[in-house]
């Protein structure tokens, strides 16, 4: 597995930069937009509160500036010329696009003017916010609620704020002071302040997510370079373990399996010679020789185990049999199916047979298989090596390093290297299927 290849152009199963700041730069427009969207009811809302808020100083200006100078007893009175004479002065002065319908309120409810004439001269009660402005002057505004007897006429004219101020007439006495203005026109103002501050808004934390796609980019090529120094890592460590399993089995064959060889076989003839005298020693002789090959079987076996001279000798084929074999010798059932035809590099006969060999293992120490089948052929247009028992199986997602799997941790890294994909299928009490999925050469 070589680990060579341009620093800037990531390999297949590796982190891309390009791809970790796209998603970086589209998860930012989302932010953006959902900010930009609550900014947009919020500062709407803000524009709303705002226009009211001046409609209702306007209404106080109006009532101080214009309409309290005006105010005369023979208004109060109910004159028709002096309510003419006032009357031309608010249409002047106050009505317009905007405010649409003024009120003049005694203390006791009873209007004592407006611009519609069917009003002047009617009682209706006021609401707990008109005697608080009449009380204290506080001015208020509030949406014109026009099923009020009050109201009746003012329905042509839609949605509507109504805003109230106390003034004062000649004598003191107090007044409230209302004007009817549409609220559309209200909402217009708010509207006009919000859109003056949005595109600012939004021009800001366009520009705050683009500093960021730097940063972004930077850690994106550190986490990769992370992900490459891993994968070497673990090519070095896969590498060394190989070298020192030759090693060991190279000291194991040339050393103590030669020795024991030829203990084996001094003790058979050491057993033919003292067996015309002593058919006690002959005995004991023989039955260490044979002790002795039994153990040479087992070392031999191990020697497979820790490095299977017939991968590279005579393939993968030859190499899971020699692995297999162990099993049979304590009796358990074992099954080899490989495909016919098939052809895998060496690197993936590699792969394939250290998958197997990790399985296999997991298998005769944790499971109490009574049957294992490896078998490796086509899927669809890559290959598929699947290792099954019979055992007692285990939960995959609770199984970890401490109880024996770490081994399949560190296979799942290598199959990835190959972009392959390692799958476990396993059920207490109903067995365990490994199995590995390489894609097209």
């Amino acid at each position: 597995m070589s680990s060579g290849g341009s620093t800037d152009t990531p390999r297949e199963g590796e982190p891309s930069v390009r791809a970790a700041v796209l998603r970086f730069a589209l998860a930012g427009l989302v932010a953006v937009a959902l900010v930009g969207l609550l900014a947009f009811f919020l500062m709407r809302r803000i524009g709303t509160t705002q226009a009211t808020d001046n409609a209702s100083e306007i209404t106080r200006v109006i009532g101080d500036g214009v309409v309290e100078p005006h105010l005369t007893d023979a208004l109060l009175a109910g004159r028709p010329a002096a309510i003419e004479r006032f009357d031309r002065i608010i249409r002047e002065d106050v009505l317009g696009d905007r405010i649409v319908r003024v009120k003049l309120w005694s203390e006791d409810g009873e209007i004592i003017y407006s611009d519609e004439p069917r009003l002047e001269g009617q009682k209706f009660e006021l609401g707990d916010d008109e005697l608080r402005t009449l009380r204290d002057g506080s001015a208020d505004a509030e949406l014109s609620d026009v099923s009020e007897p009050e109201n009746r006429f003012e329905t042509q004219f839609g949605q509507l704020l109504e805003a109230y101020s106390r003034i004062e007439g000649p004598n003191g006495e107090p007044l409230l002071f209302e004007t009817y203005t549409r609220y559309s026109d209200v909402t217009a103002s708010g509207r006009e302040l919000w859109i003056a501050f949005l595109p600012a808004l939004i021009l800001s934390l366009l520009l705050l997510e683009l500093i960021q796609l730097p940063l972004a980019s930077s850690l994106a090529k550190r986490v990769r370079s992370a992900h490459r120094e891993r994968l070497r890592l673990l090519e070095r460590a896969v590498d060394a373990s190989d070298r020192e399993r030759r090693r060991i089995a190279g000291d194991l064959h040339d050393g103590a399996v030669q020795d024991l060889t030829g203990v084996a076989l001094s003790l058979e003839v050491g057993a033919r010679r003292v067996a015309e005298r002593d058919s006690g020693s002959a005995e004991a002789l023989r039955d260490g020789a044979e002790r002795t090959r039994a153990s040479v079987r087992s070392l031999r076996n191990l020697l497979v185990e820790i490095y299977p001279p017939s991968l590279q000798r005579a393939g993968l084929a030859a190499a899971l049999e020699d692995m297999l074999a162990p099993l049979e010798a304590r009796g358990i059932e074992t099954g080899l199916e490989i495909e016919e035809g098939l052809a895998l590099g060496i690197e993936r006969e590699a792969l394939c047979f250290r998958v197997a060999q990790e399985a296999v293992r997991n298998a005769l120490k944790h499971s109490g298989a009574a049957h294992v089948t490896v078998a490796l052929g086509r899927a669809g247009d890559g290959a598929e090596l699947t290792v099954t028992d019979d055992g007692r199986g285990f939960d995959p997602a609770s199984a970890g390093a401490e109880e024996g799997h770490i081994g399949t941790e560190l296979l799942r890294d290598l199959a990835a290297e190959a972009d392959g994909e390692i799958s476990i299928d396993s059920v207490p009490g109903r067995g365990t299927r490994i199995a590995l999925s390489l894609p097209p050469e």
